[in-house]
């Protein structure tokens, strides 16, 4: 289901611990890691899709987590023309996404990735809340950016981004990527 302008509605989830650390998961057989995330379906809301996608990807049900808050606007990424199906080019951009900042409230252990019949995600840990944006994909990068400092207020994290080295192209990005499309996140 795309939009008139080519994105996909979709839902990133930003899943904290008692210390403001954030789950940071490996995707199954790469060597890319993200945050939780994948399409609105025909019919269901955001938070819907919300808990849907945290069930299948990560294994935890809504008793396990609490809202904390989440985007007011969609936030948009392309994804670039090497990584979109041959069959979608021309029609499909990217992704339109609703961010959610969750607090987990169950335990690590509550914590499964294996939860769906095709999972997401082999490996995940707590990373500080602005690691992310040193370590994704750098064209999901921007909405990282925009989602982590909308979110910051929720959990008084600094909501000025530690200053790091700058970056110039990563050198592993095309090992890390994953192709997208209709039914990729």
């Amino acid at each position: 289901m795309l939009d008139r302008e080519g994105y996909r509605p979709n839902v990133g989830i930003i899943l904290c611990n008692a210390k403001n650390e954030v789950f940071w998961g490996k995707r199954i057989k790469e060597h890319s890691w993200q945050f939780p995330q994948g399409g609105i379906k025909r019919g269901e809301t955001p938070e819907e899709a919300m808990y849907r996608e945290l069930h299948e990807e990560v294994g935890l049900r809504p008793e396990h987590v609490r809202i904390l808050g989440r985007t007011r606007d969609w936030l948009r990424y392309d994804v670039p023309m090497q990584w979109i199906k041959r069959e979608w080019r021309g029609s499909y951009k990217g992704q339109k996404q609703i961010w959610f900042l969750l607090r987990l409230v169950g335990r690590d252990s509550d914590v499964s990735l294996r939860a769906s019949d095709h999972p997401e995600f082999d490996a995940w840990r707590w990373n500080s809340y602005w690691v992310p944006l040193d370590v994704v994909i750098e064209f999901k990068r921007g909405v990282y950016e925009q989602a982590l400092n909308e979110l910051a207020r929720y959990i008084d994290a600094d909501r000025r981004r530690p200053r790091h080295r700058e970056r110039g192209r990563d050198e592993h990005a095309d090992q890390r990527a994953t192709s997208e499309g209709v039914d990729g996140e």
